[in-house]
């Protein structure tokens, strides 16, 4: 394959062949690295210039290459690791001309050992005095410059590893995420749960209204999806008598790509025996609140425009209750289909066929006039039992189940039930929403009639929820897009619009 290279990564390449010439291998070998660039700059902050004149202390250190200021017979540079940067002397006095000069051919991108003195200058810079300076890697490629980096946000997140080199928050963001995962998991096993792992692929679409994407298993010869949500193995696993069972994994749905949505993200679904939603909404808020203190050490974050706070208790809101504050309209009180159509009417509420019902008129409602007025964190409870098919009825309003979603920023970040455990109802559920698709909803689910099968053995009455954990992230790291909170997000090909 022809290649054609600027004129800075022809000069870097023949460094590289000059390397060979010396002997050493340009893409390096094992090096020990002993300490991290943050660590020896948290532990000698506090330590004053002149208290190093009787120290010893030393540090072995390998990263990036960021900066170079060249000053004759000595200069300093910076290196990056995955903890941030340290400065480094190095004085051909102290290392040799051999070494001195390799040195002096580096370029910025190239990655190196250092071994040295912990030492401080005149200004207060924790800085290392380099004894033994290792070449590792040759960077045939130079660095975006310095201060704008990828200013081009397609470009950050298709080259999401320039990203993290350039870009310090990006860094930041990649190394929070799986620290909160960790905490969710270690709040989930501290309260009884057992993490577990169920397939992804699937030969029926159910758990969730979304479209699917479709494979082939080839050894079978059949068509098959890749998961939509993690639900119905999940309440399997309460049959089994597993009792209190969450799982994080991937979830794929053949949707849109915007700021707060990929066609891939990362779901939790949790569910609890003998549980119901309060369960489930003290359970959440005691998750979110340890994320804030054990990760962050606050509870007020900024997020969509708003400053959150996430001290308890939050508020619990009726989904007619919400529409009642936002237009002065109580479905609650209404009764009657064709009233329901004429407010749609009246409002520029566009109704596809399954939709003229009153369950999917309420929640139209509720999507244009109140949705985004819940700012701080709402549980909205009392759900229409059309958009809800896995959902225990409530026992006083049979319109209505026995759920609720977290809204937080104007925006969705979790959904709960109280489970449905009931088989009758829950196949009456599955064949509603086959009228539906017949109807022209392709977000439908299938009967799974394995799982009606399960249920005729015995469910616990339980709780169950699913976090959209990327979301999750996004406001603890106080982020606007969910693309920022993956490293690979799913883009669209280069030339496309």
């Amino acid at each position: 394959m022809e290649r054609e290279f600027t004129e800075q990564e022809l000069v870097r390449r023949e460094k590289c062949e000059k390397l060979r010439e010396l002997g050493l291998d340009p893409f390096g070998q094992r090096y020990d690295r002993e300490d991290f660039a943050n660590d020896i700059k948290e532990k000698y902050a506090d330590v004053d210039h002149d208290a190093f004149e009787n120290m010893e202390d030393t540090a072995k250190v390998a990263g990036r290459i960021m900066f170079i200021r060249k000053m004759g017979k000595a200069s300093f540079f910076t290196i990056k690791d995955k903890s941030g940067s340290i400065q480094v002397y190095i004085s051909i006095n102290d290392i040799g001309e051999d070494a001195y000069n390799l040195f002096k051919s580096a370029d910025i991108g190239d990655i190196v050992g250092v071994y040295g003195k912990v030492m401080k200058t005149k200004t207060g810079e924790v800085t290392i005095k380099c004894l033994e300076y290792t070449h590792l890697v040759k960077a045939l490629k130079p660095l975006p410059e310095k201060f704008h980096g990828l200013t081009d946000k397609e470009e950050r997140y298709r080259r999401r590893y320039v990203d993290l080199i350039m870009n310090d928050e990006s860094m930041r963001v990649a190394m929070l995420r799986p620290k909160i995962i960790r905490c969710i998991q270690n709040y989930m096993d501290g309260i009884g749960f057992t993490e577990v792992e169920t397939p992804i692929l699937t030969s029926l679409l159910t758990g969730a209204s979304a479209r699917p994407f479709c494979t082939h298993h080839n050894a079978q010869d059949i068509d098959m999806y890749l998961r939509i949500a993690l639900e119905l193995p999940l309440k399997r696993l309460l049959v089994g008598g597993m009792e209190a069972v969450y799982e994080i994994g991937r979830v794929f749905r053949n949707e849109g790509m915007d700021p707060n949505h990929n066609p891939e993200f990362t779901l939790m679904e949790a569910y609890l025996a003998y549980s119901n939603l309060e369960g489930m909404m003290d359970m959440t808020e005691g998750m979110y609140t340890k994320i804030a203190n054990e990760v962050f050490g606050k509870t007020t974050f900024n997020f969509n425009g708003y400053e959150i706070n996430l001290e308890g208790p939050w508020k619990r809101l009726s989904m007619c209750d919400a529409i009642k504050e936002a237009i002065g309209i109580d479905f609650k009180k209404i009764t009657d289909l064709d009233e329901c159509l004429k407010l749609a009417e009246e409002h520029g509420i566009e109704l596809e066929d399954h939709e003229k019902t009153y369950g999917h008129i309420v929640s139209l409602f509720f999507e244009k006039y109140a949705e985004e007025k819940l700012i701080q964190p709402t549980f909205l409870y009392e759900h229409p039992i059309e958009i809800s098919p896995l959902t225990k009825k409530n026992p006083e309003d049979p319109r209505f189940v026995d759920r609720f979603e977290l809204f937080i920023g104007g925006k969705e970040f979790a959904n709960a039930y109280t489970e449905l455990n009931d088989p009758d109802d829950q196949l009456e559920r599955f064949e509603d929403q086959i009228k539906e698709r017949d109807l022209g909803n392709e977000e439908a689910n299938d009967i799974d009639m394995d799982f009606v099968e399960s249920l005729e053995y015995g469910m616990p009455p339980a709780g169950g929820i699913g976090y959209g954990i990327d979301r999750l992230v996004m406001l603890f790291t106080e982020q606007e897009s969910i693309r920022d909170v993956l490293l690979f997000p799913t883009m669209k090909e280069r030339g496309k619009n």
